[in-house]
């Protein structure tokens, strides 16, 4: 591999293979053979003077493209499509004649380009649900675990580390029910002409516009869609491509707030990331151990969350029935983003697979502020027991502040000997130290657990083996 060039990183180290692939150029181009093909198909089930040799002649030639001849002609016509179409008429000499018939380039590329974004939104939905089913084993494994709550990042009331869990797998399910809506909401643009008006196939089909119809059912049935867009200019409504790059950025900002907690996390060593025998989290302070791969989610997601306005900005700007400022930047922006996009859930994947909870710190940590939070229980019990709940109210305040000032210095926190040597109270220590246990400040952590991971479970069922098990 040449290195006096420059390499997108997205190709070199981040996504996958399949991703790879799918935006080839090899899949690109041999995915307009095939859409010729399906147009020659249909012409000649419908009549047109296209034989059943031609189109098997074409249908054997989808894959050996000599970009070396595509090369050479596009230098010399500048036209890209065109340049195919004569390379694909050298292998077809039989065919050559009718490669395209009535079609206009948009006919290709568009349609191309709907197949691959489908696919590729396909392929997510399986990384989207690896990363789920992993958040879900999690979630159970932890469900009672209690915790340290966080509110403005300040501690708060103790919830468990699977029911924060829940709070990641939630945002996932929510990516997936919109992902579900922009697959099944796909449509083909179909044969439709110059300015989408059919006008080529109503000569060639001599008026028959049931025989426009079913052409274009048949190929869009080809390849798999239900549905051609109503109606369109030269191209398919460039929205589309908003909708998916807006689909796309909603994973990456559910992504980047699950990478995010965990970096917090793993500052205080309550959980961390996974971590390699051999790793070096520095090159300088070998002792370090950095949280690179949410590190690496966050850096990515924040580039594909800029990557989506790509869409809308170029959807807004279409002139009438087609303008060609669109072409340059899709190429990057939509491909780019089905990379990251995958780049980001294998990483997802990675992390959640591996998670590694140190439960004596999390332990520690909840116990260390347990005697704050339990003071509202403290107030009820001193209650019942006959004292006033205004009084009770400011002598937790007052001795919660000289309590939290004392550990500022680096000492203890003392609050429970401070409340017991208040005859307000009328509760010792010990008694005090009885209402302490974690696990009764954790309300119904486990049992929303419990209830939202069950519910989750049956969307899991469609999770292919793509992207299971992953080494970064």
């Amino acid at each position: 591999m040449r290195k006096d060039r420059y390499e997108s990183p997205l190709a070199s180290r981040y996504a996958s293979e399949y991703m790879l692939h799918l935006f080839s150029p090899d899949m690109r181009f041999s995915t307009w053979r095939r859409l010729w093909v399906a147009l020659a198909r249909a012409e000649h089930t419908l009549g047109l003077p296209v034989s059943a040799e031609q189109v098997e002649e074409l249908a054997a030639h989808t894959e050996d493209i000599d970009y070396d001849v595509v090369a050479a002609r596009e230098k010399e016509i500048r036209h890209d499509v065109m340049a195919h179409i004569y390379a694909y008429g050298q292998v077809c000499p039989k065919a050559a004649g009718i490669i395209h018939l009535g079609a206009t380039s948009c006919y290709v590329t568009d349609n191309a380009d709907l197949i691959l974004y489908r696919e590729g939104l396909r392929y997510l939905r399986r990384q989207l649900l690896a990363a789920m089913s992993n958040l879900c084993d999690f979630a159970e494994r932890y469900r009672a675990m209690p915790t340290l709550g966080y509110t403005h990042y300040q501690p708060a009331q103790p919830v468990t580390v699977g029911k924060r869990a829940t709070l990641w797998l939630q945002d996932l399910e929510s990516d997936l029910a919109e992902l579900d809506f922009v697959i099944g909401s796909m449509k083909f643009l179909g044969c439709r002409g110059t300015t989408g008006t059919e006008a080529s196939f109503l000569d060639l089909f001599e008026g028959d516009t049931d025989r426009i119809d079913e052409m274009n059912r048949l190929i869009a049935e080809e390849f798999g869609f239900a549905q051609c867009f109503p109606v369109c200019g030269q191209t398919y409504p460039r929205k589309t491509d908003s909708r998916i790059l807006n689909v796309l950025s909603s994973i990456a900002q559910s992504c980047y707030r699950f990478a995010n907690d965990l970096r917090l996390l793993q500052h205080d060593r309550q959980v961390e990331e996974p971590f390699e025998d051999k790793q070096v989290g520095s090159s300088a302070m070998a002792y370090k151990r950095n949280p690179m791969r949410c590190e690496r989610i966050c850096s990515l997601s924040r580039y594909l969350m800029a990557d989506a306005m790509n869409a809308p900005m170029t959807a807004s700007v279409q002139w009438m029935e087609r303008t060609l400022d669109d072409s340059a930047n899709r190429r990057i922006s939509l491909p780019e983003g089905f990379l990251c996009a995958d780049a980001i859930l294998r990483l997802v994947q990675n992390v959640t697979n591996g998670l590694h909870v140190n439960e004596k710190i999390v332990d520690r940590t909840v116990r260390e502020y347990l005697p704050f939070i339990a003071t509202e229980n403290l107030l009820m019990e001193a209650v019942k027991r006959g004292g006033d709940r205004q009084q009770l109210h400011e002598i937790i305040r007052r001795c919660s502040m000289e309590a939290t000032g004392r550990m500022k210095e680096g000492e203890r926190c003392d609050l429970l000997e401070r409340l017991a040597a208040e005859s307000a109270f009328a509760m010792t220590g010990e008694e005090m130290r009885e209402l302490l246990d974690p696990a009764l400040y954790t309300g119904r952590c486990a049992q929303q657990v419990e209830r939202y991971v069950a519910s989750v479970r049956p969307l899991l069922s469609e999770k292919a083996e793509h992207g299971q098990e992953i080494t970064l």
